[in-house]
């Protein structure tokens, strides 16, 4: 089956690749300085420098799609650098026989449950008001190589999804997808029954997991809308999670927001975490935004998390605004505690030519009730030049302050170039 999808890949990307009739995407390149210490008083700095390329090649109805990042270090080296990263190479062609697109290679998927990338393939099928997805393929190697893994049987994932809108204002979709896990055979040190080191060959079971899920949106515009959500775990059989939000408008700038979920720690099947005893948690949040005119917006909310035998509280309050924000955080309780203050704020230049920005945070913090009270301060400042709609050039200075990063400070820089280009093949 892989070599199947890998073939058909190929076989249609020289096609496009022959005759493009568009190609468009971004090419940026960035360069990140940082100190990293080793022991105290002890440390090495470091630039990498990161390149990355997303391009699509075009013709007719099919695209030839592809996110390729490089990883390298300008200086002292880390373990596996150079490191040339496949996040995205996948031939895609849309409206086939006017009901389908399909999806051949390295891919990204979105669902419910859980997201990533895979290579294989991923086809949806339209009617009026209903679309199937479905797709199944190999997880991606350590590091996104460009190349499969050696056993689907064993890591794999597969799901699918129907989307429709059986009445108005109603959205309704049912998922479900499945994974399976093999971590890598190594060796490794062990006794023998004499104390006696001997090398053993450590090999693991798959891990698993199986979700169903459902999902139902009601959306009244300017009014009401809310989101209910329910997942399955079919290997345990038992609800994995529930989840509601709602935000009420109708009062004139005020707006009402409320969250609520349930939710069981995410165990894999076969992993050795399953047989701890863990609890669930149930959270839930209740907000208030109020529009004071067309440039500030005050927003207050409060949020309540139980867990098995302890909880915790949260406040925030702030201010957005069209060039920048304002917010205060106060957390109590079992999840420890914490008083953050933040500002961050940006204006654009010139018609957008320059963009400065800065942003400035404290926060007083305790691990527990019975820990020691410590202080964080951190800030950053930046700089957007935009010369064209189609280049761009970020600067950002950033700063650290506490107990372990004392007076840290590193620095980015990075470029953004968008490209767009019609063929004429005639």
């Amino acid at each position: 089956m892989k070599k199947f999808l890998l073939i058909a890949g190929i076989i249609f990307s020289l096609s496009i690749l022959q005759f493009p009739q568009n190609i468009n995407g971004r090419f940026s390149s960035s360069v990140y300085m940082f100190k990293q210490f080793d022991a105290v008083n002890s440390s090495d700095n470091f630039v990498r420098a990161y390149e990355m390329l997303n391009l699509n090649v075009n013709y007719s109805q099919f695209s030839l799609r592809t996110s390729i990042n490089l990883e390298s270090d300008l200086s002292k080296k880390i373990d596996n650098s150079p490191l040339v990263r496949f996040y995205n190479f996948y031939l895609e062609g849309k409206d086939l026989f006017k009901v389908a697109n399909v999806k051949l290679g390295r891919q990204p998927v979105f669902n419910s449950i859980g997201g990533g990338i895979f290579d294989g393939a991923t086809i949806d099928l339209r009617i009026p008001d209903y679309k199937l997805t479905a797709y199944y393929g190999g997880n991606v190697p350590a590091y996104q190589k460009f190349e499969t893994s050696k056993n689907w049987k064993d890591n794999y994932l597969a799901g699918g999804k129907l989307s429709g809108q059986p009445f108005e204002n109603f959205q309704v979709d049912l998922s479900y997808a499945q994974k399976n896990v093999k971590p890598e055979d190594y060796y490794a040190t062990r006794f023998d029954q004499n104390l006696n080191p001997i090398t053993v060959l450590i090999q693991n079971n798959s891990t698993h997991f199986q979700f169903a899920s459902a999902q139902v949106s009601y959306t009244m515009p300017k009014y009401f809308n809310a989101n209910v959500r329910y997942d399955y775990d079919l290997n345990f059989e038992k609800t994995s999670k529930f989840e509601f939000e709602g935000r009420y408008s109708q009062i004139t700038d005020i707006g009402i927001d409320v969250y609520y979920n349930y939710r069981e720690p995410r165990i894999n099947y076969n992993s050795i975490f399953s047989v701890f005893d863990y609890g669930n948690s149930q959270e839930i949040e209740a907000g208030v935004d109020y529009k004071i005119n067309s440039l500030f917006t005050a927003i207050g909310k409060f949020g309540f998390v139980q867990f098995k035998t302890e909880d915790s509280k949260r406040i925030t309050l702030g201010i957005n605004s069209n060039y920048g924000n304002v917010t205060y955080r106060k957390t109590l309780g079992s999840a420890g505690e914490l008083d953050a203050l933040s500002l961050y704020a940006a204006y654009a230049l010139f018609e957008g030519l320059l963009t400065p920005s800065a942003g400035i945070s404290y926060t007083s913090y305790k691990l527990s009730e019975f820990s020691t009270k410590d202080n964080l301060t951190s800030l950053l400042f930046g700089v957007n030049v935009r010369p064209y709609n189609t280049l761009s050039f970020d600067a950002q200075g950033q700063y650290m302050n506490n107990k372990i990063y004392k007076n840290d400070f590193r620095f980015f820089l990075k470029l953004n170039y968008w490209f767009n280009t019609n063929l004429n093949l005639l």
